[in-house]
């Protein structure tokens, strides 16, 4: 009777695809977890970027200039004769 069970319990066991669907579950959860870690850096990335710019308000806010590239069109030229 335990034989019966057994060969019953494999039987079912081999129809069915559902240690094929947990290990295509696990394989797509790595994945979007590899993606995951990829967002976040770039999150993190942004963060550190606000945070260098929150410090460049708050020195205009007490009035200091401006830092960073100076715009295109503040630079001068030489002339030349044509």
């Amino acid at each position: 009777m335990i034989d019966y069970f057994k060969r019953l319990w494999n039987a079912l066991w081999a129809s069915t695809d559902l240690d094929e669907r947990a290990v295509a579950a696990i394989k797509e959860a790595k994945a979007r977890v590899a993606e995951m870690k990829k967002e976040l850096a770039d999150v993190k990335k942004a963060a550190k970027n606000v945070v260098v710019q929150s410090k460049d308000v708050v020195g205009a806010a007490k009035g200091k200039k401006r830092r960073g590239k100076k715009p295109y069109k503040n630079k001068k030229r030489k002339k030349t004769n044509k």
